[in-house]
């Protein structure tokens, strides 16, 4: 049954983006016409709106800071407030600069999140025929579904929010148990997420990479066995989100024992953005009829007083934008803080290039997450090392007064025979992406990377410390600061 329902939702969806500008132009409409009856919309004059250029005259763009006195008047219980009435949810997300977030999720935009996350699976279905991994169990390693109510609104985790929407066809299947995934404490929680699938048929495993590694490291030291494949035999069907698969592949293959398929999935607080829909053409399709409107500004721009507001029918290939939804969870003009950038045009895909803020630009280089795990991938597969984490911060003073350079901090699975030359393609398959880095090389403004190896675990060691393990968390790829890197400088190999 699962194959004719598969085709029949993508026929639909492939459809939706043949008119794909024009649907973006409805949604906004009707996106205007809700948000006129709301204290956000009055004071922004939305009855007055009758184009997209009205629009941005209107709504400027803003990330969460910029919308936070609205975010605190509905989480404080206020009707009306960014949509009508009280949203059903708030998910409360890490902040990087006021603490916790609280994003609003409603009583329509919350099926979005569902069906995407559905369609994401049909669309593997569509594609390969492989059915296969629905009549074995499936786990989903998230946050805790326990949910507390603040103001008549239930507050918790995006994963944990999700958990109370499984559709019933998956309920049969679905672990862990009620009880394992309210643990709180992360270590403890991916052990008795180990101990309660050893002995179950896994078909279907889904998470952030670098906590799915964590779980099948567990496994293996549990069982006593060498590889994944030895413990679930039907295991077929890797679903992530939220990180790069590329930079921990090599890695997860390696636990697993074979490369198996996998499906990239877009999913955010803000809205379930995008997902893959094709194993051979890169890109995930995006969410577009979802009730988000999506703008896109160039990256290069977004810094500008008044930088250019891509709608879809504007965007070009290969271009970094800026993304910026405006949704029926009640945001308007919300920086979501990620840059995409456009691999087909039709249908619309696009791949997540880094976050806005995640850069080094010490220099004037304005190096991005991209070009760095791209970098990086180049290097590991040349040298056939595998690598369990890293991340990129510059070295503007060093201590021996030599020239700065950029340090990258490298948690190594398997070790390069000669970590200089290893060090030296990195540098060179950076600047092969990033003309500026190439020309503060040659000008001798910069010398070339410096690698600083992080001792086995040293990562999540971090991250525990900073109260970050696990969950939705991630390890930031690159900053323009040390804040992270001088924490992680602890757990160096000396």
């Amino acid at each position: 049954m699962a194959k004719p329902f598969a085709a029949r939702v993508m026929r639909r969806l492939y459809k939706e983006h043949k008119q794909g500008a024009k649907l973006q132009q409805e949604i906004l409409k009707e996106l205007i016409y809700q948000g006129s009856k709301t204290a956000f919309g009055k004071e922004h004059k939305m009855e007055a709106i009758r184009s997209h250029a009205d629009f941005v005259n209107n709504i400027p763009v803003r990330d969460y800071e910029g919308l936070k006195t609205y975010f605190d008047r509905t989480k404080a219980g206020e009707k009306d407030v960014l949509w009508p009435g009280k949203p059903q949810y708030l998910a409360k997300t890490s902040g990087t600069t006021s603490g916790a977030k609280y994003i609003p999720i409603t009583k329509v935009s919350m099926p979005s999140h569902i069906a995407a996350a559905r369609n994401a699976l049909l669309a593997y279905i569509h594609a390969t025929g492989n059915t296969a991994f629905i009549n074995g169990k499936m786990i989903f390693l998230q946050g805790s579904p326990v949910l507390e109510k603040v103001h008549g609104i239930l507050v918790g985790r995006l994963s944990g929010l999700v958990y109370h929407h499984v559709p019933t066809y998956l309920l049969r299947n679905r672990l862990p148990s009620y009880a394992t995934n309210v643990i709180e404490d992360w270590d403890e929680k991916v052990e008795a997420i180990a101990r309660e699938t050893l002995p179950e048929e896994m078909t279907l495993i889904s998470g952030i990479p670098p906590w799915v590694v964590m779980y099948f490291e567990k496994l293996i030291a549990l069982s006593g066995r060498n590889q994944i494949k030895d413990i679930f035999p039907r295991f077929s069907l890797f679903v992530y989100g939220g990180v790069n698969y590329e930079p921990y592949r090599s890695k997860m293959e390696a636990l697993i024992g074979k490369r198996i398929d996998s499906i990239e999935t877009y999913p955010a607080s803000e809205g379930f953005i995008a997902f893959q829909d094709s194993q051979q053409a890169p890109g995930l399709l995006l969410n577009l009829n979802a009730g988000m409107f999506f703008e896109f500004i160039p990256a290069a721009s977004y810094y500008d007083e008044n930088p250019p507001r891509l709608t879809l029918d504007q965007v070009e290939l290969h271009q970094n934008y800026a993304l910026v939804i405006s949704s029926n969870a009640g945001l308007w003009g919300y920086s979501i803080g990620d840059t995409v950038k456009f691999v087909s045009l039709q249908p619309y895909r696009i791949v997540v290039t880094g976050r806005i803020k995640h850069f080094i630009s010490a220099f004037g280089e304005h190096v991005i997450g991209e070009e760095v795990e791209y970098a990086m991938q180049q290097a590991a597969e040349q040298f056939n090392v595998r690598i369990a984490e890293f991340t990129v911060a510059p070295q503007v003073n060093p201590a021996d007064d030599s020239l700065p350079y950029h340090e990258w901090l490298v948690e190594f699975e398997t070790q390069p025979d000669n970590l200089d030359a290893f060090a030296m393609q990195i540098d060179q398959s950076l600047q092969e992406k990033n003309s500026y880095y190439r020309d503060l090389i040659a000008g001798k403004v910069l010398r070339p990377l410096v690698i600083t190896t992080i001792h086995k675990n040293g990562f999540n060691d971090c991250m525990r410390l900073r109260g970050k393990l696990g969950g939705q968390n991630k390890v930031p790829r690159l900053a323009n600061d040390r804040s992270f890197a001088d924490e992680l400088i602890a757990f160096a190999v000396r």
